[in-house]
C-alpha cells in the first residue's frame, strides 16, 4: 500500500474529481495521501479534507512563490497546526525561480517567512514540508541559521518533489531530514535526478505526485492526482534495484515515522 506524502486535493480541477480520484487510489491501492496548505486563505479547505475523510491528513503553511496572501505569524501557525488531523508545517522554504527582474536580496521577506514556518514547526514538535527551488543553498543556510541541524530539538522534515544535486541532498540527510520524489523522476531528461535517488537510503525516502501538477510518465502533461503515485514508486524500484512492493512498504514507514498521528497501514 502506497502514501502519496505530498499532493493539492483542494485546487479546483482535483477537489471537483474527489469521488473518481478516490476510487482511482483505491484500485492503484494508494492507500493514504497528505493535503497541504499554500495559503492561510485555503486552510478551511485543506482542513476540511483531512477532517472528512479517514485517509487524508494535512498541513498548515504558506508557499514561499505566493505574493499578496495572508503572511502567516508564529501564532496562526501555532494555532491551526495544533488543529485535529494537522501533520505538518509548510509548505514552506524559498523559490528563486521567477525573480522578475529581482535578486535574491529582494527576496527577503520570503527568507522571513520560512523563518516563521520553522520556528512554528519547532514550538509544535511538527515537520517541516520544505519547497526549493533554484534556492539549494539559501533554504539549506537558513534551516541551519534557525537551528535545523539535526540535533534535539529540531522539527525536522521533509524536501518534497526534490530536484537538487547530489551534494545538497547529501546535507539534507545529515540534517536529518527525509528527501521525496515526484513524477520528475520518471521524466527522460531526469538521469541526474535517478542518480541522486539511487544515493538516498531506502530509509530516508517518500514518494508524492504534487497534484495536480508533474503527473509521471506515461501520463506526462495530464492532470495529475494520487493515484498516479505508483508510477513514482515504480520508477524508484528500478532505481533502487528492488521491488515495487519493497518501495510501497518502505517509503509508507517512512511517512509514518515523520507524520507522528498518522494511521499506520
Amino acid at each position: 500500500m502506497l502514501t502519496d506524502s505530498h499532493c493539492h486535493l483542494d485546487f479546483p480541477e482535483l477537489f471537483s474529481q474527489l469521488v473518481p480520484i478516490r476510487a482511482a487510489m483505491a484500485a492503484t491501492q494508494v492507500s493514504r495521501a497528505l493535503c497541504i496548505s499554500t495559503r492561510l486563505e485555503d486552510f478551511e479547505k485543506v482542513h476540511g479534507l483531512a477532517l472528512g475523510y479517514d485517509n487524508f491528513w494535512c498541513t498548515v503553511g504558506v508557499h514561499p512563490d505566493y505574493e499578496d496572501v495572508t503572511e502567516p505569524t508564529v501564532d496562526d501557525l501555532l494555532r491551526l497546526g495544533s488543529l485535529p488531523r494537522v501533520v505538518g508545517i509548510g509548505e514552506t522554504g524559498l523559490d528563486y525561480y521567477r525573480l522578475n527582474g529581482r535578486s535574491t536580496a529582494d527576496m527577503a521577506w520570503q527568507r522571513d517567512r520560512f523563518r516563521t514556518h520553522i520556528r512554528a514547526a519547532r514550538l509544535l514538535g511538527k515537520p517541516l514540508v520544505i519547497h526549493t527551488r533554484s534556492a539549494g543553498a539559501d533554504t539549506l543556510t537558513v534551516l541551519k541559521e534557525e537551528g535545523e541541524d539535526g540535533s534535539a530539538g529540531s522539527a525536522k522534515g521533509v524536501f518534497h518533489c526534490f530536484t537538487e544535486e547530489a551534494d545538497v541532498a547529501r546535507q539534507v540527510l545529515d540534517m536529518g531530514y527525509y528527501i521525496s520524489f515526484s513524477g520528475i523522476l520518471t521524466f527522460k531528461n531526469a538521469r541526474n535526478l535517478r542518480d541522486v535517488a539511487a544515493m538516498i537510503p531506502l530509509d530516508r525516502l517518500l514518494v508524492e505526485t504534487d497534484s495536480p501538477y508533474l503527473a509521471p510518465v506515461p501520463y506526462r502533461g495530464k492532470t495529475n492526482n494520487p493515484s498516479y503515485v505508483v508510477w513514482v514508486a515504480q520508477q524508484l524500484a528500478q532505481i533502487k534495484r528492488v521491488s515495487p512492493e519493497t518501495i510501497a512498504e518502505q517509503t509508507s514507514r517512512n511517512f509514518e515515522q515523520l507524520f507522528k498521528g498518522v494511521t499506520p497501514l
